[in-house]
């Protein structure tokens, strides 16, 4: 586990933790963060998909605005902190970001080309962005927010898109989840689970809204869905 330094295409230059499997080169995953930066939680999921022999690189997103973000969901300040982070965000330069992470990866001797992307909450939204703005092999959104103001981007989408939708997010009102839900049917690259009864952060380990099961289901199938396509 070490941290590296990527250029961004617009100028300057980002930190991202990087987790290496035991055997390379290997597909490589992006792993995008939530509003709360490149935290123990996604530094924990990008070590845990090194050890499903993925080369995980989970860069900062925030650098723009205030490098080396690391909070917690644990208190109202960082609540309020990490909002306060997600409304000066530029998400179409984040994409860049995200873009400029995945040419790192390919560029790395210890990457066998293929490239995935994993995200979560913003993230989840990001890695959205990427299945319709990029040429990632494969992308994971999981309790994207924002996702109904993005439903144009679909007909954009021609690498895999597997998404994991808590059905009571209280983040997403149920008649957007279900606009999204619906313009997604139309794509046959996309795939979407409904998690029923789940909130926002199911998967998130030690959040308020953990659920064990429903974390288990969903993680299986982002397991199952990395080894169909870029293996």
């Amino acid at each position: 586990m070490t941290e590296v330094t990527i250029q961004a295409a617009d100028g300057g230059a980002f930190m991202a933790y990087v987790a290496k499997p035991a055997t390379l080169p290997a597909p490589a995953v992006v792993v995008i963060q939530e509003i709360f930066g490149v935290n123990a939680v996604m530094r924990g999921i990008a070590d845990d998909l090194a050890r499903q022999g993925y080369l995980a690189v989970c860069p900062d997103l925030f650098w723009r605005i205030e490098p080396g973000v690391d909070i917690t969901d644990k208190t109202q300040e960082e609540w309020n902190k990490a909002f306060a982070l997600l409304q000066k965000f530029d998400v179409d330069k984040g994409v860049g970001d995200l873009k400029s992470t995945a040419d790192w990866c390919r560029q790395q001797t210890e990457c066998n080309a293929r490239v995935g992307t994993v995200g979560y909450c913003l993230g989840g939204k990001m890695a959205f962005l990427m299945a319709s703005r990029s040429d990632v092999d494969a992308n994971v959104s999981y309790y994207g927010v924002g996702l109904v103001d993005l439903v144009g981007e679909v007909p954009n989408i021609k690498k895999p898109l597997l998404m994991h939708v808590a059905e009571l997010d209280k983040f997403v009102a149920p008649e957007a989840r279900d606009t999204v839900l619906e313009a997604v049917a139309a794509n046959p690259k996309v795939t979407a689970h409904v998690y029923e009864g789940m909130d926002h952060a199911f998967a998130r380990k030690g959040g308020d809204h953990f659920d064990a099961a429903a974390s288990e289901l969903a993680n299986g199938r982002t397991a199952d869905f990395f080894r169909e396509h870029l293996s």
